[in-house]
C-alpha cells in the first residue's frame, strides 16, 4: 500500500451531497468551461472524483535505454470493478505514465472501502517499475493493457500485459500476466504467466472474466500477432480458482493476413460464453465476430459475423491531428437476462463521413444479431470510444466521448465525456458527465491518447463511469476519474432524450472506403508500437 488520498467526507450519499453542494471540492468537477471563442455551453455535470494521482517513479526504472517519450503525470486505459459482495468495496486499474512508443512504466491499482469518496493505492509486479524482477514473474520494462473482473466470492482478477522492446524487434518480449487480490483490491499476488513469448510473436490486448455464478472459473483472452499481419485469439482458464491455469491456446485463427483483436468474453446464464471481437483483414476491412463455447472453453464455434465496421477513427477538427480511440475495439455486455450488447463505432450512419456510436443485441445466445442503431445524442459530430454495461434491473448505460464543443475554441481540442441510458435498447437518456477539456494535453501516442477503452460498472444504486481526462493548464496531464450520476441516470430536467436510429442504408463512396481503410492501416501501426 502507497497511502491514502480522500476526496471526500463520510458515507458515500453524504460525500456526494456535499461535492453537489460545493460547486467543486478535492477532486470534483462542476459544470464544463473552455478558452476561445464564446466559449461552450455550461452544463450540469456530475459529481466525480479522480483515483489516479501523479506518479514519479525512479528514472531507468524499466532497466532499458530510452526509447520515445515519457509522459510522466498521465494515466489511460482504466478499468473498474464493484465487488459483488459490497457496493463499498470498488477496485481500480489504469495504466501510469505513457510512454509515446508504446505501454506504460507502471499499472496504477488502486482500492476504496467506502464507495469511491477515498482510494488507497496499491500496485502488483506487473513491470519493474512496479516491483517486477526476473524472480517474481514481472522482469519486463513497461506493462499496458490492465483489465479488471471479480469472481462471486470477491477474489478481484487483473490481467496486463507486459513486454520489453518494441512489437517484434529484436530482442523483445512480451508476457500476458495475471494477478489477484484477497483482501478487495488492497494487496495482489505475484503474477502469474499465462504466455511468455520473445521477438517473433506479440501477445497483445487481453482481456479477463470470472464467471459472474462459480467462483472457480475466470477466462482470459488475447490476441498472439505471429506477423505484422497476422494474429490468432488466443485462450487460457482455471478451473480452480486460479490455483492452475489451462495451456494457453488459440481459439480462432482469421488466416494468412488477417488478424484479431479486442477479444472480451461474456458469461451467458446457463454458462455458455462469448468471445467477442474485431476482425481486421488484408485489404483494411474489418467486422465485428463472435466465438460460442458451451463447454466452458474447451471447443468454440465457427466466427458469427455481427457486423462490418466501417470506423473512419476520430481526429481534431481544427489542425487534422490524429486522435487514438476505440474505433478498432468493440465493447459487450449480457443483461441479467442473457440479452447481449455490443457498441463499437461506425461512421454508417454519415455516410462514412464521421463516427457515431453502433449498438447491436443478440436475443439468442449470440446466433443472430440485429441491425446496428444509433445511440449516441448528437449526431452531428464525432463521436468516440463507446463502453457498455447492463444494470440488475436491465437498464442499458454506454458512455462515449464526443466533440460538440470542439468549435469554441481553436486553441484547444475541447471534449466531452457522456452517458446514454435506456430501459428498451429504443428510447434513450443523455446525461453529461464531465467537460469540456482539452484532449490536446493527452499524451501522444501515434495519436492523443486517453485508451483503446475505458470503462462503465454498475452496482444497486446505479452507473459507476470510469474514464480519463485531461488536467487543466497548459502541460500534458492526465488521471482517471469515477463520476456518480445519479440514480435514475438522468433528470428529467437536464435528460435529452432521443431514439436510436438506424441507417437506412450503408453505402459509402469511394473517398470514405478510403478512410476506413487508412485508419485500418493506422491501427496496424500503432499496434507495432507495442500498445
Amino acid at each position: 500500500m502507497h497511502g491514502r488520498y480522500r476526496h471526500g467526507r463520510g458515507a458515500v450519499g453524504a460525500a456526494l451531497a456535499l461535492l453537489a453542494s460545493c460547486g467543486g471540492s478535492g477532486s470534483y468537477v462542476g459544470s464544463g468551461g473552455g478558452g476561445g471563442g464564446s466559449g461552450p455551453p455550461a452544463f450540469s455535470s456530475v459529481p466525480e472524483v479522480r483515483v489516479s494521482q501523479a506518479q514519479t517513479l525512479p528514472a531507468g526504472c524499466d532497466g532499458v535505454a530510452p526509447a520515445g517519450t515519457l509522459y510522466p503525470g498521465t494515466a489511460a486505459e482504466p478499468s473498474l470493478v464493484v465487488n459483488p459482495n459490497s457496493d463499498l468495496n470498488l477496485i481500480a486499474a489504469w495504466q501510469q505514465n505513457r510512454w509515446s512508443t508504446g505501454g506504460a512504466q507502471a499499472i496504477g491499482l488502486a482500492s476504496s472501502m467506502d464507495g469511491g469518496m477515498t482510494w488507497a493505492r496499491t500496485s502488483a509486479a506487473f513491470s519493474r517499475c512496479s516491483g517486477g524482477n526476473g524472480i517474481n514473474g514481472g522482469d519486463y520494462a513497461r506493462a499496458t493493457d490492465v483489465w479488471l473482473s471479480v469472481s462471486p466470492n470477491g477474489v478481484v482478477w487483473a490481467l496486463a500485459l507486459a513486454f520489453t522492446g518494441q512489437t517484434l524487434a529484436s530482442g523483445s518480449a512480451s508476457a500476458m500476466l495475471v494477478s489477484h487480490s484477497n483482501d478487495g483490491g488492497s494487496t495482489w499476488a505475484l503474477p502469474t504467466t499465462l504466455i511468455a513469448d520473445g521477438d517473433t510473436v506479440f501477445n497483445d490486448k487481453g482481456s479477463i472474466t470470472a464467471d459472474p455464478t462459480n467462483s472457480s472459473f475466470v477466462y482470459a483472452t488475447w490476441d498472439r500477432l505471429t506477423s505484422q499481419t497476422s494474429g490468432a485469439s488466443y485462450f487460457a482458464a482455471t478451473s480452480d480458482g486460479g490455483t492452475t491455469w489451462s495451456l494457453a491456446r488459440p481459439i480462432y485463427d482469421p488466416g494468412a493476413n488477417n488478424q484479431t483483436i479486442g477479444n472480451q468474453i461474456v458469461v451467458l446464464p446457463g454458462g455458455r460464453l462469448l468471445d467477442v471481437f474485431t476482425e481486421i483483414d488484408a485489404g483494411n476491412t474489418s467486422a465485428v465476430k463472435v466465438l460460442q463455447s458451451i463447454d466452458g472453453g474447451v471447443s468454440w464455434s465457427a466466427p458469427i459475423k455481427v457486423a462490418d465496421v466501417h470506423a473512419v477513427g476520430t481526429s481534431d477538427p481544427h489542425s487534422g491531428a490524429a486522435v487514438r480511440d476505440g474505433s478498432d475495439l468493440v465493447s459487450a455486455a449480457v443483461s441479467p437476462a442473457g440479452v447481449v450488447y455490443l457498441v463499437w463505432q461506425d461512421s454508417r450512419f454519415a455516410s462514412g463521413g464521421h463516427d457515431g456510436i453502433a449498438l447491436s443485441h443478440s436475443q439468442d445466445g449470440g446466433n443472430t444479431w440485429a441491425t446496428p442503431v444509433q445511440v449516441n445524442a448528437d449526431t452531428a459530430v464525432q463521436a468516440f470510444t463507446p463502453t457498455v454495461t447492463v444494470r440488475a434491473d436491465g437498464v442499458i448505460a454506454v458512455t462515449y466521448y464526443d466533440l460538440r464543443n470542439a468549435g469554441a475554441s481553436t486553441s484547444q481540442l475541447l471534449t466531452d465525456y457522456w452517458l446514454v441510458t435506456s430501459g428498451d435498447g429504443v428510447t434513450f437518456k443523455e446525461t453529461h458527465l464531465s467537460g469540456p477539456f482539452d484532449l490536446r494535453l493527452a499524451p501522444d501516442s501515434e495519436g492523443l491518447f486517453l485508451g483503446d477503452y475505458e470503462s462503465l460498472a454498475s452496482h444497486s444504486t446505479g452507473f459507476l463511469p470510469f474514464f480519463v481526462q485531461t488536467n487543466p493548464g497548459t502541460a500534458v496531464s492526465s488521471d482517471a476519474f469515477i463520476a456518480f450520476p445519479p440514480a435514475s441516470a438522468a433528470t428529467a430536467a437536464a435528460a435529452q432524450v432521443f431514439t436510436a436510429r438506424e441507417a437506412a442504408e450503408v453505402r459509402l463512396g469511394p473517398a470514405a472506403r478510403s478512410r476506413v481503410a487508412a485508419r485500418l492501416a493506422l491501427v496496424r501501426a500503432q499496434r507495432l508500437l507495442g500498445r
